[in-house]
């Protein structure tokens, strides 16, 4: 029976406001439609599904009729950050030119080499982005609590397993490429141990693996006598972890800042530039000392009788070291730049481009945002638009095919992905594989902690 006087109404009026909504059951750690798997991950900061479309709808009156049209508004608004799509996205489009694109070699005096920069810097945005994506997805600028662990754990494991097998599904579709979603669903399960790290703490050690990494990683190698099996080609192969881990951990400390502050925008802008001027600046300091050096250590082995590869399997351990050991690689480690080397400058050099492109992204994605949206919109969707342009590229021939287009393939691709996930966003919303992961780590995470965690909701 409805209440009749002043005070019963305004009681069941109060009892409707505060009544959940569908949006309201989920945790408000959990990440909206729009784009949920890391790199893979949907990018808010601690808030309910439905928020931005809600603050969207408060600013603009009435709310809209039409469901594309309400997507579309409430996409990349606060608490959301777009800047974090835009990013993404810019890795993608880089990412499809380092594949079927046709530059020349860069050089600052020629504005027609410049787009050569896709090449090995656009996968390092990615894991930088993928770092500050599972930051987001765990808690933001606060770090995990400890009851919520083992749920956020069999999350990102179950997310990285799904990542995994999309990789390697794109791999047997045979295009030449090589695919790193393998190696990033093994990023998922490496970073674990460091979700509950202090920002100070995750700089440090992004910065000493930065610094170090490589340097180790060429020794290890040296004293294996390139030593090969399927785990060591996995995990320090074309991508090896020791290159990726500096980019994660930083992108998980930068996930711990307040992203929507000018103040971080403006700090990752300017930080990123100086740090990438000083990672290839040094490179060029040294280039001439350098080949020098190369060349006065190929002549000597060039002066030398080189044992073939069966003298050198029958001999004792020390004496194949001596007989295949080549400093320069040592050398190499620390000051190369060349896409994929993994040498120390160009973690510099390209963590610094990185960098600045977030902070671009966060500062211009508010007062273009109607401008950038296409743009942020395949950023939401990072793992459905990879696999797009792997299948593509496989469809139309392959990588001699793409080739032969000189360089159209980029420019049509690209338009192609930006049009379709606009279009997909605004009438589905987040994009096939990313509900795919979701799932994945929901049936994951449900197994532990899932009943508690209800419970918590439901409260």
């Amino acid at each position: 029976m409805p209440p009749t006087t002043r005070a019963g109404r305004l009681e069941a009026a109060g009892r409707r406001r505060i009544a959940p909504t569908k949006d309201d059951e989920m945790p408000r750690t959990t990440a909206p439609a729009a784009g949920d798997a890391p790199p893979i991950a949907a990018v808010v900061v601690s808030a309910p599904e439905g928020t931005g479309e809600r603050r969207a709808d408060r600013r603009t009156g009435a709310q809209p009729r039409s469901a594309p049209l309400r997507r579309m508004l409430a996409f990349g608004r606060p608490p959301r950050v777009m800047g974090v799509d835009v990013a993404r996205g810019v890795a993608i489009v880089g990412m499809i030119g380092a594949h079927v694109g046709v530059t020349q070699a860069f050089d600052w005096a020629r504005v027609e080499t410049w787009t050569d920069v896709v090449h090995g810097r656009s996968s390092l945005l990615f894991a930088l982005v993928a770092g500050i994506s599972i930051a987001l997805l765990t808690g933001g600028r606060r770090t995990p609590e400890v009851d919520d662990l083992p749920r956020i754990r069999l999350g990102l494991v179950g997310r990285g397993a799904v990542v995994f097998a999309i990789g390697c599904v794109l791999e047997l579709v045979g295009t030449g490429i090589a695919v790193v979603l393998t190696v990033y669903g093994i990023l998922f399960v490496a970073i674990i141990p460091f979700l509950r790290w202090r920002r100070r703490s995750l700089w440090i050690a992004a910065g000493a693996l930065a610094l170090l990494g490589p340097l180790l990683l060429a020794i290890v190698r040296i004293l294996s006598i390139d030593a090969y099996g399927e785990g060591i080609g996995l995990v320090l192969g074309t991508y090896p972890v020791t290159v990726w881990m500096p980019f994660l951990l930083a992108g998980l400390a930068i996930g711990r800042s307040d992203l929507l502050r000018l103040r971080t925008a403006v700090a990752l802008l300017v930080g990123g530039a100086v740090l990438c001027g000083i990672g290839y600046g040094t490179a060029a300091l040294v280039a001439d000392p350098v080949d020098a050096l190369a060349a006065a250590s190929a002549a000597d082995e060039a002066g030398r009788a080189q044992p073939t590869p069966e003298e050198v399997a029958a001999m004792p351990y020390p004496e194949q070291l001596a007989a295949v050991a080549d400093p320069m690689r040592v050398v190499s480690a620390v000051v190369d730049v060349a896409p994929h080397s993994g040498g120390t400058l160009e973690i510099l050099g390209s963590g610094g481009l990185a960098a600045a492109i977030v902070g671009a992204g966060l500062l211009l994605s508010r007062p273009l945002r109607w401008v950038l949206l296409p743009l942020a919109a395949m950023g939401s969707m990072p793992l459905t638009a990879y696999a797009a342009q792997i299948v593509v590229i496989a469809l139309v021939g392959g990588l001699s095919a793409t080739a032969a287009m000189e360089g159209a393939m980029w420019q049509a691709l690209t338009l192609g992905l930006l049009v379709a996930a606009t279009v997909w966003l605004a009438f589905v919303g987040t994009g096939p594989l990313e509900r795919l992961t979701r799932r994945a780590s929901a049936w994951m995470a449900g197994t532990a902690g899932g009943q508690r965690a209800g419970a918590r909701v439901r409260r």
